[in-house]
């Protein structure tokens, strides 16, 4: 029995080993252009088509995997979130944010648009709580279901959505397509994320046990 024991534990410290070493070995992602320095008027491309840099995978708890595919960011299905992460620097504000998002699978949201609005992070949540809610999390600790930013819309499977996010010093603005649904003045309020989403700040994009799709992300200096 001591002899089983024994050996047990070196099997569980050699297998730990192992995965330490995998993990050692991975590559660290390159800091992406930095952003901080468009001037007015100024589009940076945040995405070639072809590889993730200026990305990482976005450290969540059993998140699946992501890979380029087709000249788009295919977001593979985890445990719950899964996403990528900008690791370049960014303005704070006075920017606008555009990307196109389409749902592969699932029934949550498939893009949850962490950015940042001035000190403080903030999350467009498209597709959530079952599939249709969308809005800001959070304002004034309150969800996207919960706030006055949250309304619900219909989405289909493998269809294309151009989503865009305009933060000036006083206002969170958000359009899917033509049709804005977010306009808030932030002035006084407080802006925040939810705990979970924390590994996608300063700028990141995941979903909720859903795979999804992302192309064209590109950010424009106000």
């Amino acid at each position: 029995m001591i002899y089983h024991r024994l050996w047990t534990s070196l099997a569980l410290v050699a297998g730990l080993a192992v995965v330490l070493a995998a993990r050692a070995e991975e590559p660290a992602a390159k800091p992406g252009p930095a952003l901080d320095k468009l001037k007015p008027g100024q589009t940076a491309d945040l995405f070639d088509g072809k590889t993730l840099a200026g990305w990482k995978t976005s450290d969540f708890a059993g998140h699946g995997p992501v890979k380029v595919e087709d000249r788009q960011i295919m977001i593979e299905t985890g445990s719950e979130l899964t996403g990528i992460t900008w690791t370049g620097s960014l303005p704070r504000v006075d920017y606008e944010l555009t990307l196109e998002a389409m749902r592969v699978d699932g029934h949550d949201f498939f893009c949850g648009l962490t950015f940042p609005v001035g000190d403080s992070p903030c999350s467009l949540i498209v597709g959530g709580w079952g599939g249709s809610t969308v809005g800001l999390s959070s304002i004034d600790g309150l969800d996207a279901s919960e706030n006055e930013t949250g309304t619900y819309h219909s989405f289909n499977e493998n269809k294309w959505y151009t989503i865009r996010v305009r933060v000036t010093g006083k206002e969170i603005k958000a359009w899917i397509d033509k049709e804005q649904v977010v306009d808030i003045d932030y002035s006084g309020r407080k802006v925040s994320i939810r705990f979970e989403v924390e590994p996608s700040t300063p700028l990141g994009v995941a979903t909720w046990c859903t795979s999804a799709a992302v192309r064209n992300i590109r950010l424009k200096k106000l």
